[in-house]
């Protein structure tokens, strides 16, 4: 339930407006502000017992009559009620000007107008105005209300942590290279347009710029969605927070600080995140009905027995106290908290971390469905999908063997993918690289290299293949196999598609939910793995900060879209769909970006989530129907309607039903277990 919701957005909001994109201090409020409601209920549930004992009406209920009592026992009553009041329903109390300033009352209203009528009007008998002490009644409902957010904004805790993971992705310093020549190691921060910086082989890249020395394979899979390492040579550019392969590079730095390709992705998933945090929810509407009824209710029942009723300005007053006290039922505070709680723990058991639950909500609506590839529909690993044997003298299996072989010496990912799919390898002597274009060594006295067709080319070597061209129609990458600078095979390699998912893309089709695929790949990578599928829709060579743009243009068709990704490049597109879900081996980025995260990267766990939705709507809608409805029958009892028949509600008998009205929504919100 979004019952903070203005009083959390406003304090959010202020830290945001001064963002540094390390976002710490952002995630060190709201730690601060989960620790300030657990202190306030500790601290008001201490004082609650000696309030309910020193009470003339629980002490009544009790059948302990005055035996409690002493001289001075009801200034004792109220002070220590007035340190409750003011300390524990402090954040209710500024909820109410905050949602007054908006012009939209919601829950805090509700709650600071019961417990500052119970307060006011118990103060006043205490000093001699005739009519019943409600202190008990307004420390109870302060109790319940603080454990009630205290345990929903645990659950929601983390969105802001989103822009700090995304800082870490940056190294803390660069090796930047002095006009003399020297290499000194300065902080990132230090860092200038223009400066000459060096990165050695298996660095994170700490600034975007231009390579003007050197040439290496660069992994920018977790920012652009490209799965292959991109060769980056002399002029190409490359993005700070890419890791570098296997060559070293020489950047002149051309973008720092917040101009930066990385800075843009997380003020992307800031202005996200923001305009979906403002959403109103069941609850707040639920209150809002509520709070209008309290006060009409309440306002009525004074009018109504000081004119018509013919009773003193005593009884009518508390009639009326009896009404707005009993409007805000402590069921409603805790109606949702504690069914999101339960859905909480089940989901958690199941391998699904519900990290924001207004979204977790919206996923019963889900009707379409966007799912990054790389590292998403594919595992982001390549292996082996095709053998081509040209003479037919080697079989398939010696084919990857031989490959292995030169391949098991070098760190690139293509050639990693052809070692994991072989088990066994020969011997390689006087291994060496080709940048750019394979690795050749010695194998059983042969010449044995792994070449691009880049190679071939060079080396005027022809392939004639009506395979080999199909191959590269699907976006497949192949290297070919040369033993004595003679041609003997060919293996294609691709991100391997997870098996699991055609069974899920599947089961969407007949939930009737459009399946969705978008990527940084190029459109024959696309293409293929979208008809292996069976996906509705592709979109291909999306630039990380058009995937959020993609997102929005699927909602304004109408759909209520969730988002699948891994990358911090889908961090933007997770934070702007309906429902962001991370796939739980990705980055941090993404999985602290995400409205859930699914611990198994299994994508049919998605499934589960759309189920448990449903189910924990249904739970949600029967808890506030139990916590209001039973409004429908203590309001007009409590404002005396059938008061001529002797049938009038004293606020003992109110707190029963209350009481009973809690402990049913409690009850309800464990059956979801069920």
């Amino acid at each position: 339930m979004n019952n903070h919701n203005h009083v959390h957005n406003e304090h959010e909001h202020k830290h945001s407006e001064g963002h540094k994109p390390k976002g710490g201090h952002e995630h060190h409020d709201h730690s601060h502000m989960i620790s300030d409601y657990k202190k306030r209920f500790w601290i008001s549930l201490g004082l609650t017992f000696p309030i309910l004992l020193l009470s003339p009406m629980i002490q009544k209920f009790l059948g302990l009559d005055d035996s409690l009592s002493f001289a001075g026992s009801q200034f004792v009553l109220f002070a220590l009620s007035t340190v409750v009041f003011f300390y524990g329903g402090y954040p209710f109390l500024k909820g109410l000007f905050d949602e007054m300033k908006k012009l939209q009352p919601g829950m805090m209203t509700l709650i600071a107008i019961a417990i500052s009528v119970a307060y006011f009007y118990s103060s006043a008998v205490v000093f001699g105005l005739g009519g019943k002490i409600f202190f008990w009644e307004l420390v109870t409902l302060i109790d319940i209300m603080l454990l009630g957010h205290w345990i929903e904004m645990k659950s929601v805790m983390g969105a802001s942590k989103a822009l700090e993971e995304l800082a870490k992705l940056m190294p803390s310093d660069a090796h930047k290279i002095m006009d003399d020549g020297n290499i000194i190691d300065v902080p990132l921060e230090e860092l200038k347009t223009n400066d000459r910086i060096l990165i050695k082989p298996g660095e994170k890249i700490p600034a975007d710029g231009v390579v003007v020395n050197g040439q290496s394979s660069v992994n920018e899979a977790m920012l652009t969605g490209e799965s292959k390492p991109v060769t980056k040579k002399v002029d190409d550019k490359v993005i700070g927070g890419a890791v570098n392969g296997e060559g070293s590079l020489e950047v002149i730095v051309e973008k720092t600080g917040k101009d930066s390709f990385l800075s843009q992705v997380i003020e992307l998933v800031k202005e996200a995140q923001e305009s979906k945090s403002k959403t109103q929810d069941l609850a707040n509407r639920a209150a809002f009905w509520l709070t209008i009824v309290a006060i009409l209710g309440g306002t009525i029942t004074l009018i109504y027995w000081l004119t018509i009723g013919n009773q003193d300005f005593a009884f009518a007053l508390e009639r009326m106290v009896t009404v707005m006290v009993i409007t805000c039922p402590h069921a409603l505070g805790l109606a949702v908290p504690l069914v999101v709680a339960v859905s909480t723990a089940i989901s958690a058991s199941n391998g699904l971390l519900i990290r924001d639950r207004t979204a977790f909500e919206s996923a019963r609506k889900i009707d379409a469905i966007i799912f990054d590839k790389t590292g998403t529909l594919t595992k982001g690993e390549f292996g082996i999908t095709d053998i081509i044997s040209f003479d037919n003298s080697l079989s398939d299996e010696e084919i990857v063997k031989y490959a292995a072989s030169v391949e098991k010496h070098s760190e690139h990912p293509i050639a990693q993918g052809i070692v994991k799919s072989s088990d066994v390898s020969y011997d390689v002597q006087d291994f060496r690289a080709i940048p750019g274009k394979g690795a050749v060594g010695t194998v059983n006295n042969q010449m044995v290299a792994v070449v691009s067709p880049g190679y071939l080319r060079n080396e005027k070597i022809n392939v004639t293949d009506n395979q080999i061209e199909a191959l590269h129609e699907q976006g497949k990458t192949v290297v070919f196999l040369l033993i004595d600078n003679k041609l003997k095979g060919a293996i294609a390699l691709a991100d391997i598609i997870r098996e699991e998912l055609k069974e899920a893309i599947a089961k969407f089709k007949e939930l009737g939910i459009k399946t969705i695929m978008l990527t940084g790949d190029n459109e024959k990578v696309a293409r293929w793995v979208s008809n292996e599928l069976g996906l509705d829709e592709y979109v291909a060579e999306v630039l990380p900060h058009q995937k959020a743009e993609k997102v929005k243009e699927f909602q304004g068709r109408g759909y209520v879209v969730a988002m699948t990704g891994d990358g911090v490049n889908d961090a933007p597109a997770l934070a702007q769909a309906d429902v962001g879900i991370a796939i739980g081996a990705g980055t941090d980025v993404a999985v602290e970006t995400a409205d859930i995260v699914l611990v198994r990267s299994n994508p049919l766990d998605v499934l589960a989530i759309i189920k448990l939705a449903k189910a924990t709507y249904k739970k949600m809608v029967q808890n506030l129907i139990w916590a209001t409805g039973y409004n429908a029958v203590a309001i007009p009892l409590a404002a005396g309607v059938l008061y001529n028949m002797g049938i009038v509600l004293n606020p003992a008998t109110g707190a029963a039903l209350m009481s009973l009205s809690t402990v049913i929504v409690a009850i309800n919100a464990k059956l979801l277990k069920i």
